[in-house]
């Protein structure tokens, strides 16, 4: 489907124009289902809708290409991607082992330095409200935890599958309660690294990732039925009023 009006406002309005900005405003439309899986992101129609030219649309669509939020087709041009379970799934799983291994590679390493680095960032997030800046501050949390691991590769791996994971993880922390238990996890986890207890933490992270994972994918299960359900109204609907015609210009 290609259209040529959005549903969702234009932050530029009054402003600079930045990719960055375009990027967000994009992510939030997908999470909010303003843009819908497999809809077209025609570049000439995003550059109108913003009042900016084509460039910044295209880098800030690179930048959700690369985080997992579009796929750009052949002779298609930019779509929004596929929400999946068994991809939320298969991230988190991944994530757990290498983040497990991290955490206690990184334990021997830690200083009162870095812990209060790490403490820092959790109390930033705790008052954050934007779904943008959560992820960001549960990204650098998880980060700060495994720096002193110094293991540039496995880091590298753990970031990039903390933006191929990005859109699902603000599906949870855009949800209060569950943004709240993730605090909470976060919390106890950097205690057990202070007591010096990487075990103790070790039990902690690998559910608290497992566990997104799977909740995440049960509401992208539960959602997409919906959707299905959904669709199916609309489609009967259309097809009774179809009927309803025909039968009155029939006389049926």
């Amino acid at each position: 489907m290609t259209i040529t009006s959005y549903r969702f406002g234009n932050p530029l309005l009054g402003r600079q124009s930045s990719p960055e900005v375009i990027a967000e405003s994009l992510r939030q439309a997908i999470i909010e289902g303003q843009l819908g899986p497999g809809e077209s992101l025609r570049q000439e129609n995003l550059a109108q809708h913003f009042s900016v030219s084509r460039i910044p649309v295209r880098e800030a669509l690179r930048q959700l290409e690369s985080e997992g939020w579009i796929v750009f087709q052949r002779n298609r041009g930019a779509r929004v991607s596929s929400l999946s379970a068994d991809e939320v799934r298969e991230i988190y799983e991944i994530r757990a082992s290498l983040e497990v291994t991290a955490l206690r590679l990184a334990a021997p390493h830690h200083t009162p330095h870095s812990l209060k680095q790490a403490g820092a960032i959790l109390h930033a997030a705790h008052s954050e409200t934007g779904g943008l800046f959560n992820v960001e501050r549960n990204r650098e949390f998880h980060l700060a935890l495994y720096a002193p691991a110094q293991r540039p590769r496995l880091i590298a791996l753990i970031d990039s599958l903390h933006s191929q994971g990005e859109r699902y993880l603000r599906l949870k922390l855009d949800m209060p309660a569950h943004k709240r238990q993730s605090d909470d996890e976060h919390q106890r986890i950097l205690d057990a690294m202070r007591r010096g207890d990487v075990e103790a933490a070790v039990k902690i992270l690998e559910p608290h990732l497992l566990q997104t994972g799977e909740m995440v994918a049960s509401f992208i299960v539960s959602h997409l039925a919906a959707g299905a359900v959904k669709g199916g109204k609309k489609r009967l609907a259309a097809n009774t009023k179809s009927v309803g015609r025909t039968n009155a210009r029939t006389g049926a």
